[in-house]
């Protein structure tokens, strides 16, 4: 039986492999075609305004490479029950959004509006947050049953993580390697508490991320847009829902955060921030993280570094939680300690340098005015 156990690791294992793989491979060949037919339907970004942190048209509308390489490999590996069929057709409905988006610059509200209907069809198709751990261990009660309830909070769930990502899309490679980061993190952990098919799903996002990762790094040759992020962003929070919110332990409510750490806090000081200062929202400004640290005096590549390395010790923290026992609260408090005082020293203003009215000086690099003028408008 020890040996059986050791050969269908081992073919998971290989499994997981094959889907990064393939993915990367699809992606990476797929991305010089998205950027021909970018160019030819007018996806291109060009810089009209200091805002921008590039300085030359550059096509945007990447993203379509990643759901290349995810969808190939997804097919290929994963059993497409309901729930899984779901989650694609409200994948494709993000994605066909993005495309029309990063050509037409759509205004707020419907697209809102379409996130909020493509997270329905996840939901009605199964991918939902029925039971949530009770984060107070000391209650008599380890669980809450959502009900009804898991309607509306998925929704949310989805819709938030979706546009979280969207909103830290502002430098080259920052959002593609986080969700990389992440999707790396969720793999790990659901190889640990035996979810094959989120592992192989996480593996698939992880590859085509990497695929397309070395046409973004800065200097960019290719943006992938809301194509991409709202992609990315939509597939994690789903595939969150039916792997790690379904396990029954106090894990279940701490991790996913933890996994999706620098975008849910970024949205969360971003809506505090402007909610401080009077403004709604969804009014796009200069105070995100990676704008931050750019007026902090790092380079686009040291800034992109950093946050690679935050989401890094958020996503280690993360595995380290699911798989040890003895040193879980430790574990959490120094994670969430370094990403308070992470947060302390990059969000809050330190003096007029940090003014979210501050113009930005033209720079190469990822176009952080698509973020603010185009992602961010809508997405608070």
């Amino acid at each position: 039986m020890n040996n059986l156990s050791k050969i269908m690791a081992a073919q998971e294992i290989w499994t997981v492999l094959l889907a990064l793989g393939l993915a990367a491979v699809v992606a990476f060949a797929a991305t010089p075609l998205v950027k021909a037919l970018s160019v030819k339907v007018g996806a291109v970004d060009v810089p009209k305004d200091g805002r921008r942190m590039h300085d030359h048209p550059i096509p945007r509308m990447g993203g379509l490479a990643i759901f290349f390489g995810f969808l190939v490999s997804m097919l290929l590996f994963v059993p497409l029950d309901t729930e899984k069929q779901g989650m694609l057709l409200g994948a494709v409905i993000i994605v066909v959004l993005g495309m029309l988006d990063d050509k037409y610059a759509l205004p707020a509200k419907p697209k809102f509006l379409v996130q909020i209907a493509a997270a329905l069809i996840a939901v009605m198709a199964g991918n939902r947050i029925e039971v949530l751990s009770n984060p107070n261990i000391f209650s008599p009660d380890p669980v809450w049953i959502l009900g009804w309830l898991s309607y509306p909070v998925t929704v949310i769930w989805i819709v938030a993580i979706t546009n979280a990502v969207n909103l830290i899309d502002g430098l080259d490679g920052l959002a593609c390697g986080v969700s990389t980061i992440s999707s790396a993190t969720m793999l790990v952990i659901a190889l640990l508490v035996s979810e094959l098919d989120v592992a192989v799903m996480m593996a698939a996002l992880a590859g085509a991320c990497i695929g397309f990762l070395p046409y973004n790094f800065n200097p960019a040759k290719i943006f992938m847009g809301d194509t991409g992020s709202t992609f990315l962003g939509f597939i994690m929070a789903t595939v969150s829902v039916e792997g790690m919110f379904k396990q029954y332990t106090i894990i279940s409510f701490v991790v996913p955060f933890l996994m999706l750490g620098l975008p849910i806090f970024d949205v969360c000081f971003a809506v505090v921030r402007r909610v401080s200062h009077g403004q709604s929202p969804m009014q796009p400004d200069r105070g995100h993280v990676h704008h931050r640290l750019i007026d902090m005096g790092f380079s686009q590549k040291q800034a992109v570094g950093v946050l690679y390395v935050i989401s890094a010790i958020l996503g280690l923290s993360a595995v380290v939680l699911t798989a040890t026992n003895a040193v879980k609260a430790m574990v959490f408090l120094l994670a969430m300690g370094a990403a308070a005082a992470i947060a302390w020293r990059v969000f809050l203003p330190s003096g007029p340098h940090d003014s979210a009215e501050e113009p930005e000086p033209p720079a190469e690099g990822e176009n952080s005015g698509q973020t603010e003028e185009k992602g961010e408008d809508g997405h608070g």
